[in-house]
């Protein structure tokens, strides 16, 4: 697939912490998780505009000194074979680059590397290993697998990063939680998010009632044992 982009936002400050960054949104998706918040981009990425590459890079380039970097989102990036080439053309604008990901593609994450081309990554912990494939609503029962090979290699890349869950109830109780966090043992940070029912994927999650402040800093307490740094988003 060649790579085209579906949302842009030209400035953020919430999406890389310390930086201002510019963050695009690329469509599909490998995983069906029924509490994704962006079900459009996963399941009918056609009903928005398609922003050409150009408009990207001539606004970085105008921006210079001021945006820090890009953030690449979905969907999932790595489902694109010609990433690596979307990305240079981004760090020739001038870019830093984050990307977001599922990790579900080990490969591509191991060329990003060796390639140098990405400054900080952001990779989802959705489910214990052995549940992967049940809570991201697929047929793939080699994901585990998977996932684990990236979790290594992120951790053991050199660059900066962070590993997230967005915390469901029904999907994720302190016990699930503590027991992902002992997949990412010794990871630099943890980034624990506050499901938010807005436009999921299976129209059920609407009815679902956040976890509480509360609730979500008792987690964050439970894992904080097996990462260096555990925060809180959305609370």
């Amino acid at each position: 697939m060649t790579i085209i982009i579906k949302g842009f936002i030209e400035m953020s400050m919430l999406d890389w912490e310390g930086k201002i960054v510019s963050t695009l949104y690329l469509p599909n998706c490998n995983l069906r998780c029924p509490y994704c918040h962006n079900s459009g981009l996963v399941i009918n990425p056609e009903q928005y505009d398609t922003i050409p590459f150009e408009t990207v890079r001539d606004y970085l380039m105008r921006q210079q000194g001021w945006i820090d970097g890009v953030c690449i989102s979905g969907g999932e990036p790595c489902l694109y074979e010609d990433l690596p080439d979307f990305i240079r053309g981004l760090r020739n604008a001038g870019a830093l680059i984050k990307l977001d990901t599922n990790g579900s593609f080990p490969d591509m994450l191991q060329r990003l590397f060796d390639e140098r081309l990405i400054d900080y990554i952001a990779m989802d912990i959705k489910a214990p290993l052995n549940t992967y494939a049940l809570l991201t609503g697929i047929r793939d029962e080699a994901i585990g697998e998977r996932i684990k090979q990236s979790i290594r290699i992120i951790m053991n890349s050199g660059i900066d990063y962070e590993f997230r869950t967005t915390v469901v109830p029904t999907l994720h109780t302190k016990e699930i939680l503590v027991a992902m966090a002992g997949l990412i043992r010794g990871a630099k940070k943890y980034a624990l998010q506050a499901f938010v029912p807005n436009n999921p994927i299976d129209p059920e999650y609407r009815k679902i009632t956040p976890y509480s402040d509360v609730q979500m800093q008792d987690m964050q307490q439970a894992v904080l044992s097996y990462v260096q740094r555990c925060v809180l988003r959305g609370v």
